[in-house]
């Protein structure tokens, strides 16, 4: 038996993976803590944005991965569509195997509380009971599922604004997520609140537009002739 601290602690090194609402998204959860309970998750969105994680940057550097996120006990990694799990986990699962058996820190600067839910001088009651239930009761369920969510503000007509991150973000039920679940929980429990709206940041929604002309054209040249002989859409080849 070897009494090598490192070589024990890599043999011992056990990482489970759970399903989320997003198939191209999965939950990793390595038998150890990634960040102090209570901190804030931390999402990546590209490799630029991870300079301050070694092992982000690690996992931008597999081709397909899209958006890397930190949780208290586990690391969600969303792919690109249009790759497969079967090709990408194994790679996944090498680098985080290596990464965190070798002791080194997951973030180089000091994580943050979440700053959205910490109570503010003049907060009303209605919004401190809202961020007191994203809190205690909305942000622990969309972590179980590799996702967080983050409060964005109250609107005077009593909408509740939230933004989705991790795997509930671009997860085709986040609609779902937000109306059936978080829109109940927070208009049955606080008086006040008519319905909850998802915030978008600026360059999520020129993505989604882009996606959506890009949809609207596909449904336009599937199966169809273009009327404007000549100015629509030419397939054949190109020298």
């Amino acid at each position: 038996m070897s009494s090598n601290g490192s070589h024990a602690q890599r043999r011992t090194m056990f990482i489970q993976t759970a399903t989320t609402p997003n198939q191209d998204a999965l939950k990793f959860i390595p038998s150890m803590e990634i960040l102090p309970v209570g901190s804030r998750a931390i999402e990546f969105v590209n490799g630029r944005e991870a300079h301050s994680s070694p092992l982000a940057r690690k996992l931008f550097t597999v081709d397909g991965v899209r958006s890397v996120m930190f949780g208290s006990d586990f690391i969600t990694v969303e792919k690109d569509p249009y790759l497969s799990w079967s090709v990408l986990k194994p790679e996944v699962f090498s680098i985080l195997t290596e990464f965190l058996s070798s002791g080194a820190k997951i973030i180089l600067e000091e994580t943050t509380m979440n700053e959205d839910t910490m109570p503010m001088e003049g907060d009303s009651e209605v919004v401190s009971m809202i961020k007191e239930l994203i809190d205690t009761r909305i942000r622990p369920a969309i972590q179980e599922d590799g996702g967080d969510v983050e409060y964005r503000g109250l609107t005077d007509e009593g909408v509740v604004k939230l933004k989705l991150r991790g795997a509930c973000r671009t997860c085709d039920s986040s609609s779902v997520t937000l109306k059936n679940g978080i829109e109940a929980m927070l208009m049955h429990y606080v008086d006040g609140v008519t319905g909850i709206e998802q915030v978008l940041d600026p360059e999520e929604e020129i993505s989604a537009k882009e996606f959506e002309k890009f949809e609207q054209k596909l449904k336009k040249e599937k199966g169809h002739v273009p009327a404007s002989g000549g100015k629509g859409y030419d397939d054949s080849p190109r020298l």
